[in-house]
């Protein structure tokens, strides 16, 4: 069995394996870097960290056409039902079962509001274990206790780390964050699809690999690494 990871863009990506076909903050429309066709996307499940538009991005509009669930913060969630979705509310250190592993919420150092402004509760970042494989998303988060906490207890194999500064982790940040993180490997998001996170994406890697024994994974949009299970 193997596990798919594509990077869609800035912070968006698609896991599939035999059974799930797992959509994490989705934002397709307005993003000048995603290059697929939304209408090819049939998830099991869609996972949104917060509420930011370039998080939740084309998630409910997704839900509704496929009535796959959006997994989410509980009032975020409940304000994608409110807009006709199909929703799992969840909190923070909400541990789910699934045919293909498991999902625990866990804390992102964030803010998080719906694109009109209303309060979606806490930020979050999410660790899927598919087996013994363990991937973890940090959404949009800033350094924080809470990394070696995560990195310590639950022990990522893989890690998606913003990078692109100004919301989030900066490139020194995000390598901090890897090096509490104890990752074996970071593939960065969160850079590069608008002027304010625009970075070197050759620095991150030169210094990911001087400064690190963690593997830079760099994924184009639309590239995909696969890892068996």
């Amino acid at each position: 069995m193997t596990l798919e990871v594509t990077y869609l863009s800035h912070s968006a990506f698609q896991f599939v394996t035999q059974d799930a076909q797992i959509l994490i903050d989705p934002f397709f429309s307005g993003n000048p870097k995603f290059q697929g066709n939304i209408g090819d996307f049939k998830p099991t499940e869609i996972f949104v960290t917060h509420g930011h538009a370039d998080h939740l991005g084309d998630a409910i509009n997704l839900s509704k056409r496929t009535g796959a669930p959006i997994i989410a913060i509980f009032e975020l969630a409940n304000y994608c039902a409110s807009k006709g979705a199909n929703v799992n509310p969840v909190g923070i250190g909400a541990k789910l079962s699934f045919d293909w592993g498991y999902a625990t919420f866990l804390p992102a150092a964030h803010s998080s509001s719906t694109p009109d402004g209303t309060y979606a509760g806490s930020a979050a970042s999410i660790m899927f274990r598919f087996k013994d494989t363990k991937v973890y998303h940090a959404g949009d988060t800033g350094l924080s206790a809470d990394l070696k906490m995560i990195g310590d207890f639950y022990k990522p194999e893989v890690s998606l780390l913003p990078i692109g500064g100004q919301y989030t982790l900066d490139i020194q940040e995000a390598i901090a964050a890897a090096k509490m993180l104890s990752t074996k490997q970071v593939i960065p998001m969160h850079y590069n699809t608008f002027p304010q996170i625009n970075v070197d994406i050759e620095s991150f890697k030169v210094h990911m690999q001087s400064e690190t024994l963690i593997k830079p994974v760099i994924l184009k949009p639309g590239e995909k690494v696969t890892y068996k299970l």
